[in-house]
């Protein structure tokens, strides 16, 4: 009746903060929620299992700091924005990953550092197109992304 009861709550439960708590909202978002777990059954997702648990931590760690550390390089950018001393530009960084749930965190990761963002993924040869606010080094950009992210995701989602 309910494949995914975790996404039914969760998506009851935002129906009311959204709309407030009524009986007719509830049956309401109930409805909605239901035909969106049915929905999302029928797309038949690949199951995901965390092989490596304690290894998420770390990973929540890099991205931490990296975010922090882009946001301080992107408000230099804009502080200094007189003078145009940064270098956009794109990525292509060919990726191991083929876990279609491990792709939507790694551009999850990526899109929310600010100063960089997914914008295409070829699924042919496996690689990703990233516009990049400031290129320095191309180098260190793709290797920021296989060994800091991706690396860590293919260990996690292994």
């Amino acid at each position: 009746m309910l494949p995914y009861p975790v996404l039914v709550l969760s998506l009851v439960v935002m129906w009311l903060l959204l709309n407030g708590f009524s009986i007719g909202q509830f049956i309401l978002g109930s409805l909605v929620a239901m035909f969106a777990g049915w929905a999302m059954a029928s797309l038949r997702p690949e199951k995901t299992r965390l092989k490596k648990w304690h290894l998420v931590p770390k990973l929540c760690w890099f991205v931490l700091y990296d975010i922090v550390k882009s946001n301080i390089a992107v408000a230099w950018i804009i502080l200094r924005s007189g003078s145009r001393h940064h270098k956009p530009g794109f990525v292509t960084v060919h990726l191991d990953i083929r876990n279609q749930f491990s792709l939507a965190v790694l551009a999850v990761i990526l899109t929310s550092t600010p100063g960089s963002a997914w914008l295409e993924y070829d699924s042919n040869d496996h690689s990703v197109l990233l516009h990049v606010l400031d290129i320095e080094n191309e180098a260190t950009w793709r290797d920021t992304i296989k060994n800091r992210y991706e690396k860590l995701l293919l260990e996690i989602f292994a």
